[in-house]
């Protein structure tokens, strides 16, 4: 079998499943049974010589022999035959990993079996398992010290605020800025649109009221108006046209009657007078008969002029009733437009003072731009933002204080506005009694609005410990002063200056009130003075 050949074999996939070697791993010479099965490779016939190549001495199957070899045990199995598939798949139920392919050719020498193998006592896989064994154990180690153990921190007295537990009275309340205002503001409108002419005064002065602010112009409207008087003019005529036709015509018919009661009155003369001579027998009957018709006629003549007469004066008095109906309401549409020019010169509605003046000569401004307003002297309000959380808790009635000048003063919520804005609602607030001195528009104030009645509770003062702590526990200081360790609290309701302690706290006790951001997860604090 030659070299080539023996090399496949080793290498094959068959020998490498099962983790056999290439033939630099061992050498062994053998001869016919030379080694028993099994042998250790101490015993191995260092001392005998390979015979020669061509010697015949040896069969084929004796010049090639392969042998397993355990590096564990350091123990060496000599296969019964050949037939390298089958010695595979029995090695395959054995510590497969630990065994290596060992082939003896004819011309190889026994080689490093005078050498005894060296058993490493801790492989690098090892070395690297006990490692991080380790590690983990001795993490473990430290984490539950650190979590038993009490870890303490020394700190300095002067860098840090005390206080002490106190029990007294308390009323729930939240700060809110208050901006003062007059008690009454009247916002000045433009009217009329128009161009800025003239200036009267400046922002800030006092006006009367009736005083001129500024004055407009509008050529649109000032035409208008000269159309409409033109209008006024124009109706005026025609009705002095009309009531003088009706007044004519009211005379001619006076004239009519006139002549139909005086034809009346001597056709009655005629007939009186020739009924009497007629029954004398002076005239004749038929003359009789035409004074007696010509009387009735003229009675019925009259009382229809006197009809035409009375009727035509209910017409005159409804034209003339129309006419003046028009001509009012021509007279008030001109003075309305007379109105709308005169809303030109912008006027104080109300005497006060002038703030927010917003008027340039030459500027034009349209009809209902803001212009300025007039502030009242009379009286103060403050108008509060408020966070939209307490809309439900603000109505109409409460009370706020605030602080001016070391004097305090209250006040009353009159109006609620409702409006939610970037979060935020507003409240008018009237002072409940004197207003300060020297108060002045615009004057921002710093209010205590009162949520809740006034009670009694267990006080601390607010700090920076609730931003670390958030109300749950805080260092109270040891009888001794020397120590402040951890205690568990409860905190209700907040104002401005102090906290209610629900739990955990007694009046008299000292506590840590400053922050608590440099101390990190300590459990307790040694004091230093």
């Amino acid at each position: 079998m030659s070299r080539s050949l023996i090399r496949n074999i080793l290498i094959s996939p068959e020998l490498r499943d099962i983790g056999w070697r290439s033939i630099d791993v061992t050498c062994f010479y053998s001869i016919t049974n030379t080694f028993p099965n099994p042998i250790k490779p101490n015993n191995s016939p260092a001392h005998k010589q390979p015979p020669h190549r061509n010697s015949t001495n040896f069969t084929f199957a004796e010049r090639h022999k392969i042998y397993l070899y355990h590096h564990r045990t350091e123990t060496v199995l000599k296969p019964n035959t050949f037939n390298i598939s089958r010695r595979c798949k029995l090695l395959k139920n054995r510590e497969q990993s630990f065994w290596h392919c060992i082939h003896t050719p004819f011309y190889e020498k026994i080689c490093k079996m005078d050498i005894a193998i060296e058993k490493k006592r801790f492989s690098t896989r090892k070395i690297l398992l006990y490692v991080g064994i380790l590690i983990l154990l001795s993490f473990i180690v430290f984490v539950i010290a650190s979590a038993s153990g009490v870890s303490k921190l020394n700190v300095e007295k002067e860098r840090m605020s005390i206080s002490t537990v106190s029990d007294g009275v308390f009323q729930e309340n939240i700060p809110v800025n208050g901006i003062v205002l007059p008690i009454t503001t009247i916002y000045i409108d433009a009217l009329e649109g128009g161009r800025v002419e003239e200036k009267y005064v400046e922002d800030g002065e006092v006006l009367e009221i009736g005083e001129p602010i500024l004055r407009l112009s509008n050529t649109d409207l000032e035409l208008s108006l000269i159309n409409q008087e033109t209008q006024v003019y124009n109706l005026l005529t025609q009705m002095q046209i009309s009531q003088n036709a009706a007044r004519q015509n009211t005379i001619n018919k006076l004239n009519q009657y006139t002549d139909v009661e005086s034809s009346l009155i001597e056709s009655k003369r005629v007939y009186e007078l020739n009924k009497v001579l007629h029954e004398k027998g002076a005239i004749g009957r038929q003359d009789f008969i035409k004074a007696e018709n010509d009387y009735n006629y003229q009675k019925e003549r009259m009382k229809l002029s006197g009809e035409i007469l009375k009727e035509d004066s209910i017409a005159i008095m409804q034209e003339n009733e129309q006419v003046k109906s028009s001509y009012a309401r021509t007279q008030s549409a001109l003075d309305l437009m007379r109105r709308k020019v005169a809303d030109l010169v912008v006027k104080s509605p109300i005497a006060g003072q002038l703030t927010s003046l917003d008027a340039e000569i030459g500027q034009s401004k349209n009809k209902g731009d803001r212009l300025g307003q007039i502030d009242v002297l009379s009286g103060f309000k403050v108008r509060a933002d408020i966070d939209e959380h307490y809309i439900s808790r603000i109505y109409t009635g409460q009370t706020g204080s605030f602080t001016m000048n070391d004097q305090s003063y209250s006040l009353v919520i009159k109006k609620v506005y409702t409006q939610v804005t970037s979060g935020r609602f507003q409240v008018d607030m009237q002072f409940a009694d004197s207003v300060p001195q020297g108060i002045r528009r615009g004057q921002s104030l710093q209010i205590r609005l009162a949520l809740s009645d006034e009670k009694q509770a267990i006080l601390i003062p607010k700090g920076g410990f609730f931003q670390k702590t958030g109300g749950n526990w805080i260092f109270k200081i040891s009888e001794d002063g020397t120590t402040a360790y951890k205690t568990d609290i409860s905190l209700g309701s907040q104002n401005t200056e102090y906290y209610e302690v629900l739990s955990g706290l007694n009046p008299g006790d000292k506590v840590i009130t400053s922050s608590y951001d440099n101390y990190g997860d300590v459990k307790e604090l040694v004091l230093k003075e």
